[in-house]
């Protein structure tokens, strides 16, 4: 089967019974009769060469290959429609658009709060899906326009992909500000006398304490860094994040931040995007407003 013998109402009608898993239920929403959905089914179900759907007491219940079409055909149907939607202009103050963002947690604590406050004032209707892809993953995902953008240190994208600079950003050592060496001077020395939690999640800061060879001085390992406040507030442990993070953090409760210069690396923070959605009007328009609101240069 190719893509070729596919009409768009077959796409609309497999997403409507996926939905539905009901076929009468699918025909009142793609506003046909149950004839007419019946008949699509059968088509599909000799192209792919699969039932699809079986029928059961509890509804239309997809197969294995249905499930696996099925998000394909919601992505399919999701470029399309804004494709013929948005045309040449993208209004944000009427757009009821869903856009996709892979950032970590980190990307959460530090942009989301001023960029859900811009959508607030100039594109109420406007939603953000924020996902947490591995590294391997990010591209393929923007290729098929599955996000449609990417913001953090990503050096994996390397220059298959466009990118805007948003902001330098550099490493601190973070600790409760009544830990007993907070008042030590941050260097290598004080480095080696702390313990650490590891923040798996960042892959970044476990390269950075095994360069300082501190590896050995992990006591916990985590997935997340929003974890943290509690966790340092009471113990003697310490984290090595990225320096807005810990401004943040300064908001939660009292912590001290060493500013060191002992091989800590610094990095640049971005946003990705792929080559074929750079017209994109709506794509465009998010990449401007996160420029506006975060790039330093």
């Amino acid at each position: 089967m190719n893509t070729a013998s596919l009409d768009l109402q077959l796409l609309h009608t497999f997403h409507a019974v996926h939905t539905a898993r009901n076929v009468s239920r699918a025909a009142e929403r793609l506003g046909v009769s149950q004839p007419t959905v019946s008949h699509a089914l059968r088509r599909l179900r000799l192209l792919y060469k699969d039932p699809l759907f079986v029928r059961t007491q509890g509804g239309m219940v997809p197969t294995a290959k249905a499930d696996r079409l099925a998000k394909a055909v919601q992505h399919a149907l999701h470029i399309l429609d804004v494709a013929i939607h948005e045309g040449e202009h993208y209004d944000p103050a009427r757009s009821e658009r869903t856009f996709r963002l892979h950032m970590t947690d980190i990307g959460e604590t530090v942009f989301l709060p001023p960029l859900m406050r811009a959508f607030a004032a100039l594109a109420p209707s406007v939603r953000l899906e924020i996902v947490q892809l591995d590294e391997q993953n990010i591209l393929p995902a923007l290729e098929s326009g599955r996000i449609d953008l990417a913001m953090g240190y990503l050096p994996v994208l390397s220059n298959a992909v466009e990118k805007r600079f948003l902001l330098r950003e550099k490493y601190v050592v973070l600790m409760r500000a009544d830990h007993p060496l907070a008042h030590r001077r941050p260097g290598a020395a004080a480095l080696k006398r702390l313990n650490y939690v590891l923040v798996r999640s960042h892959s970044d800061t476990a390269r950075a304490l095994r360069d300082l060879g501190l590896q050995e001085n992990i006591r916990l390992t985590i997935p997340h860094f929003m974890v943290l406040p509690r966790i340092l507030a009471e113990t003697d442990l310490a984290v090595m994040m990225p320096a807005r993070l810990s401004q943040a953090f300064a908001q939660m409760g009292k912590y001290k931040v060493w500013m060191t210069n002992v091989g800590l690396p610094a990095f640049d923070v971005s946003v990705h995007w792929y080559w074929r959605f750079e017209g994109d009007p709506g794509n465009r328009w998010l990449r401007e407003l996160i420029a506006s609101l975060f790039c330093e240069a």
